[in-house]
């Protein structure tokens, strides 16, 4: 399954939930690739990929300069692999304008992989030609979503993007589900708008909640993900919960027993 990390706001923890959701998956003895589709490069580095490891990249990859296959890179997490990232990937959003299907070239290149049980795209913070190709490559989209004041603004904007894209570009693409990042139990507003996005989207809202936490701030700065960092702290054991519950929305429903008489 390919799922698209996605949020057109930045500083949201998108990159954060990208690579720990990837390590507790990967934990699980699941095969997982990470797609660094930001120009930051930050999931690359979080995973701890040095800048001069990055000799092919998601920019050569879309750019056609490079097959899937070459641009990937093993991480300190056994079974999790990343395509990386540089800041080379920002020209992609003006190289690609003329390329015949320039929505589709992701989509193509990870065609051509096997091997892997999941595909996590971590996104851009933006709903440009990067992440509509994200999109388009993508089964799912999970959104990332800050628990402050204004964290539905711009949500029902991306929610008609991924609409447009099913409609258009990729029917098989569905959202997955939202997860509030950032959640500060002492803070009563955390609260507010835990309830006001679950009165809005249901149970698209995952029940659990990442809470703000300095060792997911840290973590990458060590190019580490925070459960190899620090796995009893409250950051990494919310993306060990939230790995449980993403596989249990992925699961075949059971089903329904017919019962005679």
């Amino acid at each position: 399954m390919i799922l698209a990390l996605a949020n057109q706001k930045g500083g949201v923890g998108k990159t954060t939930t990208t690579i720990n959701l990837a390590t507790a998956l990967a934990a699980t003895g699941l095969r997982i690739l990470v797609i660094d589709s930001d120009p930051q490069g930050n999931a690359s580095t979080g995973l701890g990929i040095d800048r001069k490891s990055r000799t092919s990249t998601t920019y050569d990859v879309l750019l056609g300069q490079a097959v899937a296959s070459d641009a990937l890179l093993p991480t300190i997490v056994p079974g999790l692999m990343v395509m990386p990232s540089t800041a080379a990937l920002s020209g992609a959003e003006v190289e690609l304008v003329d390329v015949h299907r320039r929505s589709h070239r992701l989509a193509t290149a990870l065609a051509t992989l096997s091997g892997f049980d999941h595909i996590l795209i971590d996104c851009p913070p933006s709903l440009g030609l990067l992440t509509l190709n994200a999109l388009v490559a993508a089964d799912r989209v999970l959104v990332p979503l800050q628990a402050e004041f204004f964290a539905l603004e711009g949500l029902s904007q991306l929610i008609n993007t991924v609409e447009r894209v099913r409609a258009n570009l990729n029917p098989r693409l569905a959202l997955l589900g939202i997860v509030l990042t950032m959640f500060d139990r002492r803070n009563r507003l955390s609260d507010n708008v835990a309830d006001d996005v679950r009165a809005v989207m249901g149970a698209k809202v995952f029940q659990t909640v990442i809470p703000r936490n300095v060792r997911l701030s840290e973590a990458p700065s060590h190019g580490l993900p925070a459960l190899l960092y620090d796995s009893r702290c409250a950051g990494s054991e919310a993306y060990i919960a939230l790995a449980t519950e993403f596989l249990q929305r992925l699961a075949p429903a059971p089903e329904t027993e017919l019962v005679n008489g």
